[in-house]
């Protein structure tokens, strides 16, 4: 059956309609918190039961709990410190105010001020990143962020501004989907990318041993040279007409910053489509990494820490072409030497297509390909 929610229940923080007009009428009266762009999808996560059991922002003792052991003082599971910070011109409230919290001069949430505290950067930085090397994006994240974090829960009053309205599922539909198809066990694959063939055999493999796929890209912030995220959702649209089974996988969006935080991410993100209602969890190699932090299956061999997760993993080698095999294979099951080998990488595929160049059949279809060449420009300019 549909996995039950992190912690047994799903968390839903939003304002009832008579609540939320009666706070907005009364704005000018609470102190005010401009919040950015990645501590907003934080907020709105947190409100749609897709951070379940969180209701907020972590207090002190959860913080160091989770830095400390990966875990919530309830014993939990929990491994990304999902926190408020300000700075000492925002600290104009107490411990025990309510205040709201703005994005881009919209309120978008009440807080309830439980703790205002003070934290270690660096700490932060080596325990979740395992470096304190500022070149890592996350940790960069960390040394910008405010000297204070606020602990307490939060009451949804606004929606983020969603230009996929038609992609996004929450947690509570997901989970009703999933019921209406018959499916007991969902498998959940996450990506930021076009799809290749690598891709494809990887979640054909998972989905051979569940009823069904949900195919969950990563929407959000975006660096330069990446795919839009327009194009990464009709390049799956393509791919899911032509060549999957039309009941055997459904997609939806989740928003999400990603913290390239390797193994504790990949648990992170495990949890997260635990609470959508998946049974299991598709983790490759090198899940969540940047640069060489970690090893290339560290984000695998974390997931023996956590035998209570509540979700099974489902490993996976890397896909590459075999020339000899003739065939999308891994090392597992090719014997072949590495010259006989064409290994999926979405760096070659995207400077292929930047200089008109066709994909070779065995990295990408045809299809998926005519979709991207579709657009103008596929790629993040800026």
């Amino acid at each position: 059956m549909v996995s039950k929610p992190h912690g047994g229940r799903l968390i839903r923080r939003i304002a009832a309609e008579k609540t939320r007009e009666r706070i907005l009428s009364e704005a000018e009266e609470f102190p005010k918190v401009q919040i950015r762009e990645g501590v907003a999808i934080d907020l709105e996560n947190i409100a749609h039961g897709v951070y379940s059991p969180l209701t907020g922002f972590l207090r002190s003792d959860e913080f160091q709990s989770v830095l400390d052991t990966m875990r919530l003082p309830s014993d939990l599971p929990w491994s990304i410190p999902i926190v408020l910070d300000i700075s000492e011109k925002d600290k104009t409230f107490e411990e025990g105010d309510a205040i709201l919290l703005y994005y881009k001069n919209t309120p978008i949430a009440r807080m309830h001020v439980d703790e205002i505290y003070t934290y270690d950067k660096k700490e932060f930085a080596q325990k979740v990143f395992k470096t304190i090397d500022s070149a890592h994006p996350g940790v960069a994240k960390v040394y910008a962020m405010g000297e204070y974090l606020v602990g307490g829960e939060i009451e949804l009053l606004n929606e983020l501004p969603n230009p996929y309205e038609r992609y996004t599922l929450r947690p509570v539909e997901t989970r009703v989907l999933f019921k209406e198809r018959g499916w007991e066990t969902i498998v959940a694959f996450q990506t930021r990318n076009v799809p290749h063939l690598g891709h494809e055999y990887l979640q054909k493999s998972a989905l051979a041993f569940v009823d069904g796929l949900f195919v969950n890209p990563v929407i959000g912030k975006k660096k330069k040279g990446d795919y839009k995220d327009d194009v990464i959702l009709k390049a799956y649209e393509t791919l899911f007409k032509h060549y999957y089974p039309r009941d055997a996988a459904v997609m939806a969006i989740v928003r999400y910053e990603m913290r390239y935080a390797g193994p504790r991410e990949a648990i992170h993100h495990a949890i997260m489509r635990k609470n959508f209602g998946c049974t299991h969890f598709i983790v490759g190699r090198d899940h969540a990494g940047v640069g060489n932090y970690y090893g290339p299956y560290e984000a695998q061999e974390i997931f023996q820490a956590f035998p209570d997760l509540g979700i099974t993993p489902m490993f996976f080698k890397e896909f590459f072409y075999c020339k000899r095999c003739k065939a999308i294979v891994n090392e597992r099951i090719c014997p072949h030497p590495m010259e006989d080998r064409e290994y999926f990488s979405g760096t070659k595929i995207r400077k292929m297509i930047m200089e008109g160049k066709v994909p070779p059949e065995y990295f990408m279809r045809k299809e998926v390909y005519e979709t991207i060449k579709g657009f103008e420009n596929p790629f993040v300019e800026d």
